[in-house]
């Protein structure tokens, strides 16, 4: 609201005298007048305006979400995982057995595990029962050896270069010496897996796909967000860095719909930041907003399956660390598993965005994405919709859910860092408790806090949750 400045009051004749202690009003007077002349003149800045003390303005969402289809459908096995053959050489195998790693992993089923890695090339792939044979030329573990892992960097690593036909070429050759195995027969094939997908990524792929677009089951691909050299607690809530994702994935699908339209493309091996992760940084909590960020926007897109690197490893980016604790990242993929299906749904918000200015682009501090309930969860009927939402604002959030999701009751899983070191604190809390496991073979009780039909959601500054609003009886949820 603009405060306009009034115009003095007419003051007496030039014959009256005006009492003296008239001169500090016309003082006041002749200052107004000048502003008023001033705002007259083009100063169209507007005057302070003095308020209650503690009264803040505040935006109130508006949210309400699609109920009747599904905007995408992926994998029952979306968040999925990986290992690393460093466990093997590093002498971790054994500990594969370990009651409470079994645990943790058995929280995050159903899911794909991938074996591989960087460093995969000391291993030898062979089939001691039924030895695959080539005739005048080299078996399937040259091809399986050789071909593992971003086919964009071999220059560097072996110091010569495959171009994308011959890779596609060689693809179709190990799917044909494999169909004759019978425990291959019915193999997937996956590839080309491809690192960041640059100029000279983008000509490989095009190449491969020309090629062999038909004769993988899905087309893959890696990601790293941030070197973990130079990596700062705070870069993990920039929203340029969370968007760098979204390009990436219009760049691969629209190679991969250019000759197999809608082939499945699954990203396999994601990471926060390279060169094993940053102690304190990408095992903390703040690295989450990244994750759950990339679970959101790759759902949305889409994308089929998220192999996340690395379940248990060396370095810093794992879910486990090496004592065999889980780390922020661990809860927020139980959460994920627990409550989210693979049905994704369309948000429609009012009061999320500033108006846009010419130059300047928009990007949301506070992430929203909806999905059906996962349908195993038999705390939910059929129906319910999750949401789970990121708060990148220093300031707390309100949303009023709005159409279809109006006065329905809402179990709330607020996921906050516990502990005196706040955004770099590898233990986490929900809902106020910390969580810890009960003992080696028992994960605790994700506990909702419940909020009344109709209620406003707040959500604090610089956090991430999920939000079940029961009884929807949404019909894009109501089947499998």
């Amino acid at each position: 609201m603009r405060v306009l400045c009034a115009f003095p009051e007419a003051m007496p004749s030039s014959n009256s005298r005006p009492p003296a202690c008239l001169a500090p009003v016309a003082l006041i007077l002749a200052l107004l007048l000048r502003l008023s002349l001033s705002s007259q003149a083009g100063d169209r800045r507007p005057l302070p305006v003095d308020r209650a003390p503690g009264l803040k303005e505040k935006t109130l969402i508006l949210l309400d979400v699609s109920t009747k289809n599904p905007v995408r459908t992926v994998n029952e096995n979306f968040l999925s995982l990986q290992l690393d053959p460093s466990i093997i050489h590093d002498g971790w195998l054994d500990f594969l057995s370990s009651k409470r790693l079994v645990t943790l992993a058995r929280g995050l089923s159903p899911a794909f595990l991938r074996f591989g890695g960087k460093r995969t090339d000391f291993l030898q792939f062979q089939n001691l029962r039924n030895p695959a044979k080539s005739r005048g030329g080299p078996g399937p573990d040259y091809y399986l050896k050789n071909y593992e892992d971003e086919p964009n960097n071999y220059r560097t690593m072996r110091g010569r270069a495959v171009n994308g036909s011959q890779l596609g070429k060689d693809y179709i050759q190990l799917k044909s010496l494999l169909q004759p195995i019978r425990i291959y027969s019915r193999a997937s094939l996956y590839g080309p897996n491809i690192g960041r997908p640059r100029k000279n990524v983008i000509t490989l792929l095009d190449g491969f796909m020309k090629v062999a677009g038909n004769t993988v089951d899905a087309v893959t691909w890696q990601h790293c967000y941030i070197d973990g050299r130079v990596v700062k607690v705070m870069d993990f809530l920039k929203t340029r860095l969370l968007d760098t994702l979204s390009d990436q994935i219009r760049k691969i699908q629209k190679v991969v719909n250019t000759y197999t339209p809608g082939k499945k493309i699954w990203l396999e091996g994601v990471v926060t930041t390279s060169v094993g992760g940053t102690n304190n940084l990408s095992d903390s909590y703040a690295a989450g907003f990244l994750w759950l960020n990339t679970l959101g926007m790759l759902a949305n897109r889409g994308i089929d399956v998220v192999i996340r690197h690395s379940f248990f490893d060396h370095g810093y980016n794992h879910l486990v660390d090496q004592n065999f604790n889980p780390l922020p990242d661990y809860w927020l993929s139980l959460l994920y598993k627990r409550l989210i299906g693979p049905k994704v749904l369309a948000v429609h918000v009012a009061g999320l965005q500033r108006k846009p200015q010419p130059g300047r682009v928009i990007r949301d501090k506070l992430r929203i994405y909806a999905h059906c309930t996962n349908h195993h969860n038999h705390n939910y009927v059929r129906g319910s919709i999750t949401l789970f939402i990121i708060n990148l604002h220093r300031s707390r959030k309100k949303i009023k859910l709005a159409g279809t999701l109006r006065d329905k009751l809402v179990h709330q899983y607020l996921l906050q860092p516990y502990g005196q070191e706040g955004l770099k604190s590898k233990s986490v809390q929900l809902n106020g408790q910390p969580l810890v496991m009960v003992d080696d073979g028992t994960l605790p009780e994700l506990k909702p806090r419940p909020l009344r039909a109709g209620r406003t959601l707040v959500i604090p500054p610089v956090t991430m949750g999920f939000y079940v609003v029961k009884n929807v009886n949404a019909l894009a949820c109501r089947y499998r």
